[in-house]
């Protein structure tokens, strides 16, 4: 993955959606030839040269200093997952030596980690590794998601079922909010391993079979694994919202992320988790 051609289009993404007004820059009834700050408003709000900002925003991120970094990412109004990705696109040597390390060998679990999600006996709970790849599940994860175990282990991947897979897009009601978290997430783990063989491939048959897939990577949006809601509409329960939390496990391999899924307490939604729990006790978990 070029990261100068990265650090281009993410730049220009990211100044196109702001408009004077929303930085308190007056707007004089000029005609706008192109949405978004000019480079000339960006670089003032940003306290550096027009020419400066100009050489980043064409790619060239060499030498360029955090503090100026800082202040870009301040002007642009970035959150804390597009500041990272900034700073992963404009200096990427830091830890590629450790990167390399971490793609070059595959991801394994503890034994504890699927212990303790099959110890959830009422509660979804997936392991997610590198680029999206479903790693590890447990009943309720299967009674509510479909049966992993039935997919060859590339098919475990979160881009791939939400993008290809027809059951996986009609479990989500609100599937284009889903696809950018997708999205999003991918685009973020892609400025922190540039050179993964197997994120490019992923993205290249993402690419050719998804139109979709193509238009939302194409728009640099960028998030990290968090909490947030849900709607799905499960085949035997119905429709349901559920809250969901992503944490990160502990331990030397910084990819590896606990996602659990839950209902308000006393709510139809919680109900309806019961009763997918009841229908998966008896289900084998195969791995």
């Amino acid at each position: 993955m070029d990261l100068s051609a990265e650090l281009s289009e993410f730049l220009r993404s990211r100044r196109a959606r702001l408009k004077p007004e929303d930085v308190g820059l007056p707007e004089f009834g000029r005609h706008r030839r192109v949405p978004g700050l000019r480079r000339e408003e960006l670089a003032q709000l940003a306290g550096v040269s027009v020419a400066y900002y100009t050489r980043l925003e064409q790619g060239n991120g060499r030498n360029v200093s955090m503090e100026v970094l800082d202040s870009i990412a301040r002007a642009l109004r970035l959150d804390d997952s597009e500041r990272a990705h900034l700073t992963h696109l404009a200096k990427p040597t830091a830890k590629k030596k450790h990167h390399r390390a971490a793609i070059a060998r595959p991801q394994q679990l503890r034994p504890g980690l699927s212990q303790l999600i099959d110890s959830m006996e009422t509660v979804p709970a997936l392991i997610v590794g590198r680029r999206l790849d479903i790693l590890a599940w447990n009943r309720m994860a299967r009674a509510l998601m479909g049966d992993f175990a039935a997919w060859e282990p590339r098919e475990r991947n979160m881009a791939r079922m939400v993008f290809l897979d027809p059951n996986t897009r009609d479990l989500y009601v609100d599937w284009e909010c889903k696809a950018t978290e997708v999205v999003s997430m991918l685009r973020l783990y892609a400025g922190c391993y540039p050179e993964d063989p197997a994120l490019l491939e992923l993205v290249g048959e993402l690419s050719v079979r998804s139109e979709d897939f193509r238009s939302l990577w194409a728009a640099h949006t960028v998030a990290d694994k968090g909490h947030g809601a849900k709607r799905l509409r499960h085949p035997l329960v119905g429709e349901m919202t559920l809250k969901y939390e992503s944490l990160k496990v502990a331990g030397s391999d910084p990819d590896l992320v606990l996602v659990t899924s839950y209902a308000e307490p006393g709510s139809a939604s919680a109900d309806a988790l019961r009763l997918l729990a009841q229908w998966g006790a008896e289900e084998p978990v195969v791995r």
